[in-house]
């Protein structure tokens, strides 16, 4: 059954109505925000499914209409048709109508920013790229070094006193400390810093402030690494070819910094839930017959760090799921619905591990680019938390636990256990290093060709800059390419034979595989 958004936002349902529900608005439709969606999502989920089929209208904060996607395969056409569901925010016609307000609780989600994400196209293959680039420049296995490190240090505050709560003292913090050090800037790690991450996305009161604080931290690093530049992901981006300016880069950063810290911040307590609560779940894990990558991914199939994701916006009048979607509606992927769509999970309690085929990092060409660091600081932090205090137990009954959420998440307040005291870790080294690959020669053992500058496209909106911008630095001019002579073809990319082993090669990678197994 369709329920078209025949109302204004804010109307008063006339009295005896169910409207006056807390979980129903205007025009019967239900609310994705408020006590069903915050305590019961999956019901909620079921309730739409039931009454609308795999594309269900919603209403979120204020009463705005929006269309929730709950099918598997709708949502894929959903992630991967940008001709007809665009990223681009400045679409949706709440916003043209004034329908919203600059100030909703949702604005740092949708105002739009100049960031891939919010991009279409050659400028969004621009951007991207230039994540993308400087992401492959991490050194994955020196980032798994220092995450065992880091949650070490974070086991080593609380091991002594038998209890914790391992959603504030373990999960909300190892993902802000790895992504602080990647980005170049450890010193800026602090308690505040992790809560407005975590607040800004939850549509508060408070969410346009700490929001502005995480720019301002930001802004801090990016001019630091304009003047001095190091090795470090805040710099690659400044330094990337495809020479974006200031504001690009600090709304990159915020981007890659939100998303990683609550997806996977989300994504440990998750899974640590289920190590805890289900006996089968710590079974397997114990006896060798799940590892903790197998058992990361069944949870992002249970348990998906981001139940939905706001948003696309139609371009023009089109059908999604047997609904009549109009140009400018705004719709939502629904990753949690979609990992539990019937048509392709019939039995919810079947093994998922190893199966990649859910939509925990969405899809499409906006599909998370850092999906596999996510799984690093899950992977590595879990295990060095259950090696450390094998014996952990839930220190309240299953029924106390408690969740908060909003239309893109949903988290646990806190998980407490109980543990036999452990004394405290020796760490080799400071946790809080920068993390960075060793340049390599250029040419020890690869092939390369030289790095293309791409140029930027012309912004449709000439002068657009998300509301709380810092204010415009204007692009360093990129140094003039030397002519090509008339007549003479482009040279092409020049590839690089490895060089020899040298006779003392095979002492030196044995000395490398054990450092690695020793984890140095």
């Amino acid at each position: 059954m369709t329920t078209p958004f025949h109302h204004e936002p804010g109307a008063v349902p006339p009295p005896q109505c169910p409207a006056h529900n807390l979980d129903i608005g205007p025009g019967g439709l239900r609310r994705l925000h408020g006590p069903e969606a915050e305590n019961n999502p999956a019901g909620l989920y079921d309730k739409l499914r039931a009454e609308h089929g795999t594309v269900a209208p919603v209403l979120l904060h204020g009463d705005v209409p929006a269309w929730l996607v709950l099918g598997h395969s709708e949502n894929l056409h959903l992630t991967r048709t940008p001709s007809q569901f665009s990223r681009d925010s400045r679409r949706w016609r709440a916003l043209q109508d004034g329908s919203v307000a600059p100030d909703h609780p949702l604005a740092p989600i949708f105002t739009w920013q100049p960031v891939c994400v919010f991009a279409d196209g050659a400028k969004h293959e621009r951007q991207r790229g230039a994540v993308t680039d400087s992401m492959e420049r991490i050194d994955t296995r020196g980032v798994r070094r220092h995450i065992n490190r880091f949650s070490n240090r974070l086991v080593n505050d609380f091991c002594e006193k038998g209890t914790a709560d391992l959603v504030s003292q373990f999960a909300e913090h190892l993902p802000m400390m790895v992504m602080c050090a990647i980005f170049g800037m450890p010193e800026e790690y602090d308690e505040r810093l992790v809560q407005a991450a975590r607040d800004m996305t939850r549509g508060t009161e408070t969410a346009v402030a700490s929001n502005a604080h995480i720019v301002a931290v930001l802004t801090r690093l990016v001019e630091r690494r304009r003047a001095e530049p190091a090795h470090d992901f805040a710099s690659w981006l400044v330094e990337h070819p495809a020479t974006m300016t200031d504001i690009e880069v600090v709304e990159h950063l915020r981007l890659i910094l939100i998303a990683a810290y609550e997806s996977t911040a989300n994504l440990i307590a998750n899974v640590l839930r289920m190590v805890l609560i289900d006996p089968r779940f710590r079974a397997r894990l114990s006896g060798g017959h799940m590892t903790v990558p197998e058992a990361v991914e069944q949870t992002l199939w249970d348990e998906p760090p981001f139940t939905a994701v706001f948003g696309r916006w139609a371009v023009g009048d089109t059908e999604l799921g047997g609904q009549q979607i109009k140009a400018g509606d705004a719709l939502l992927v629904g990753i949690a619905p979609a990992n539990t769509d019937p048509t392709v999970r019939p039995d919810l309690t079947a093994d998922m591990g190893g199966n990649r085929a859910h939509l925990a990092f969405s899809g499409g060409p906006h599909e998370c680019p850092g999906q596999d660091i996510g799984r690093a600081i899950a992977d590595v932090g879990v295990d060095a938390l259950l090696m450390r205090l094998p014996d952990l137990e839930l220190g309240v009954g299953e029924s106390e636990l408690r969740w908060v959420g909003n239309i893109m998440s949903r988290h646990l307040v806190e998980l407490p256990v109980k543990f036999a005291p452990s004394p405290q870790q020796k760490l080799d080294a400071d946790p809080l290093s920068v993390m960075a690959r060793t340049p390599r020669p250029a040419d020890a053992w690869e092939i390369s060709s030289p790095a293309r500058t791409v140029p930027e496209p012309r912004d449709e909106t000439p002068g657009a800059e998300p509301a709380h911008a810092p204010g415009t630095v204007s692009r360093p001019t990129p140094p003039a390419a030397e002519p090509i002579p008339a007549g003479n073809p482009v040279p092409a990319p020049v590839a690089t034979i490895p060089r020899q082993r040298r006779p003392a090669a095979p002492a030196r990678l044995w000395q490398a595989v054990t450092r690695w197994w020793n984890g140095y």
